[in-house]
């Protein structure tokens, strides 16, 4: 439309230009030397006009041509450019579908040509590696620093990315660390290096960097917390000594110090180490503060200075949790180590009734037969046998029908003879070598 409007407007001018020179063409005189020229100012205009638009139109032309080699130039390099960008494409394409050699010489055909020579090196990187070439994995990495330095963050996470792939664990570990010390506020070179710390078992790393990991929020609060939990209870178990174990205590925070697998894990190494007297008191705290079968079965095993007073813990519990088989198991224990016969043999048949268990069945046996009651505590044993996985009874018993003394006399004595036969041809042969 502004094309049509711009063609009439001009149109229109000339029309106007055309009656004006017709009406009065106007006059116009040239004189060098002895020549003069002589015309109408129409034509002079005419003219003008026409040598202006032809001293521009090879003025153009001249332009043109002095730049067709740096066209050409151009024109090939964008050529070699969409060739790169279709070859990484087709690159790409074969990576993820596992074609690791072509893809290799894909991506790197036309890489030096490529804007995104970036991803053609990390590319060919991921596709050296799968086919098991190391040392053309660090060349193409080394090429993307050489020509992104800028992007040397992105080039060491995945060089560290396929070291650990690798099991390269002490080199990943020097590249992550490289990486912290250059960016130490990245959120993915801190979760990284966490997971890698998590695996080396490195738990004290793993803990000074839990500071960072909480500030930049590098992972979910859920996530971090059982990644503390778990370095706690691997230093816990880890420690070898009273002094070792109070030092790691000591640095728990005291919300983790309440959960159970630490409360659990710390009071099981203080008995380890012979600190029972220790573990009571923790484990009396824990329980009233909430109830809990694991810490109630590890208290009923702490063999304590006041049982009395660890009974009536356990019973004040009891009230609450009547129908609790571990509550009732270790009031049994409990009434057990305070000699407490009728009260302790009260519970454990309870704890059974309500849920049978080779413990509980262990701990009345064994009280049943102190109290000279052998035909239920040897039952007690076996009910409580059978309840030990590997020990149930899978193949039926045969029995054979009754025979005369006499023909049980034979029988024996013709098995008898046959094992002697056995035995004297696997002996025989290994004295005569000896002999030889």
């Amino acid at each position: 439309m502004k094309v049509l409007f711009l063609c009439l407007a001009t149109l229109f001018v000339a029309v106007i230009i055309a009656i004006m020179a017709m009406k009065d063409p106007g006059y116009v005189l040239f004189a060098v030397g002895t020549w003069t020229v002589e015309t109408t100012l129409a034509l002079m205009v005419v003219v003008l006009i026409v040598s202006f638009f032809l001293l521009y139109f090879l003025i153009r032309s001249g332009i043109k041509m002095v730049a067709v080699p740096r066209d050409l130039r151009h024109w090939k390099k964008q050529r070699r450019e969409r060739k790169a960008i279709k070859l990484l494409t087709q690159g790409l394409i074969d990576l993820a579908e596992g074609r690791w050699q072509s893809a290799e010489k894909k991506v790197v055909k036309y890489a030096e040509s490529s804007d995104a020579s970036l991803l053609n090196y990390l590319a060919a990187a991921r596709a050296a590696q799968a086919q098991g070439a190391d040392q053309r994995r660090d060349h193409y990495l080394k090429l993307a620093h050489e020509n992104h330095p800028s992007a040397d963050i992105a080039v060491g996470l995945t060089q560290a990315e396929l070291q650990l792939k690798q099991n390269q664990l002490e080199q990943c570990l020097a590249t992550l660390r490289h990486l912290h010390q250059l960016a130490p506020k990245h959120v993915q070179v801190l979760k990284v290096l966490a997971g890698l710390y998590q695996r080396l078992g490195d738990w004290e790393h793993l803990l000074d960097l839990m500071p960072l990991l909480r500030k930049h929020k590098a992972m979910k609060a859920d996530v971090m917390g059982d990644l503390a939990q778990q370095a706690y209870l691997a230093l816990l178990q880890k420690a070898g000594s009273f002094a070792d174990l109070s030092n790691v205590w000591s640095r728990i925070p005291t919300p983790v110090q309440e959960s159970e697998n630490i409360l659990m894990m710390y009071v099981q190494r203080l008995l380890v180490l012979g600190e029972s007297d220790l573990a009571e008191p923790l484990l009396r705290h824990g329980l009233q503060r909430r109830f809990s079968d694991a810490l109630l079965m590890c208290y009923g095993k702490i063999e304590g200075a006041e049982p009395t007073r660890q009974l009536a813990l356990v019973e004040s519990l009891l009230v609450e949790h009547e129908r609790d088989a571990v509550a009732l198991l270790t009031a049994g224990r409990l009434s057990l180590r305070c000699k407490l016969w009728g009260k302790a043999r009260s519970y454990l048949e309870a704890s059974v009734n309500v849920e049978p268990t080779a413990e509980a069945y262990n701990e009345l046996g064994t009280l049943l037969e102190r109290m000279n009651e052998t035909e239920a505590a040897a039952e007690c044993f076996r009910e409580g046998l059978r309840l030990v996985p590997g020990c149930e009874q899978t193949t039926p018993i045969m029995m054979e029908p009754a025979t005369s003394p006499a023909i049980a006399l034979t029988n024996q004595m013709a098995q008898e003879s046959e094992i002697r036969n056995v035995v004297a041809s696997t002996v025989k042969p290994a004295t005569v070598e000896g002999a030889k």
